[in-house]
């Protein structure tokens, strides 16, 4: 079979994927959370893992640099999409992509005013879009973290971010105000991959489409 990469998301998408592949039967020659390799062998020997930067994701696979990759629906809208083919939700990393503001803060009147609202959050093409949909007048301050001190140090009136189990909004008095959407990992492929490589790609697909209809079934 031909050589093949996939590019996982470092942090929680990692944690999860790791025992969807190895239910598929691809499990890294070493421990990625301790391992100083930029690339992983496996157990197969076609295939090799490369651990990145979750936005950087798309990018790799969208050039060919990787073959496949796993990344967040939050991740790859925000990245545009271009040149990916998304056939598979893994259904793990779940979680929502949610407007919060600090406690007290009367979100519902300061809309209806009208008047312009300064929003913090790393996914400014998601918010413009969300935003534009309710015609409201925002300011957006591109942010990469610590997201939850924008509205408590006055940066901004709200923030645009991942939702998990809502503790670190609750444990910074802030509240989610609106829903923008849930939010999945996708199993990511490069087109060109798909037909040069589909020796390789499809029974992986295979695999992990079956893997991933079983974790479904038992949610």
């Amino acid at each position: 079979m031909t050589p093949l990469t996939i590019a996982l998301s470092k942090g929680r998408i990692l944690d999860e994927t790791l025992p969807l592949l190895a239910a598929a039967g691809l499990v890294p020659d070493e421990d990625l959370s301790t391992s100083r390799k930029l690339i992983v062998a496996t157990n197969r020997p076609n295939i090799s893992l490369v651990v990145l930067r979750a936005t950087d994701v798309p990018t790799y696979v969208q050039y060919g640099a990787a073959d496949v990759g796993v990344a967040g629906k939050d991740v790859l809208l925000e990245h545009g999409g271009a040149g990916l083919y998304q056939p598979l939700d893994l259904g793990i990393g779940r979680c929502r992509l949610m407007v919060a503001t600090r406690l007290g803060y009367d979100w519902t009147a300061s809309v209806q005013r009208g008047g312009r609202i300064r929003v913090a959050t790393k996914y400014v093409r998601i918010a413009r879009e969300h935003f534009a949909a309710k015609s409201m007048h925002v300011d957006l301050i591109k942010l990469y973290g610590s997201m939850e001190l924008a509205p408590l140090l006055g940066l901004a009136d709200a923030i645009v971010d991942l939702v998990s189990t809502g503790n670190t909004l609750k444990a910074n008095d802030l509240v989610a105000v609106e829903d923008i959407m849930p939010i999945t990992a996708r199993l990511i492929v490069n087109p060109g991959a798909l037909k040069l490589k589909r020796d390789s790609v499809k029974p992986l697909l295979d695999a992990l489409a079956a893997v991933a209809n079983i974790a479904s079934a038992a949610a």
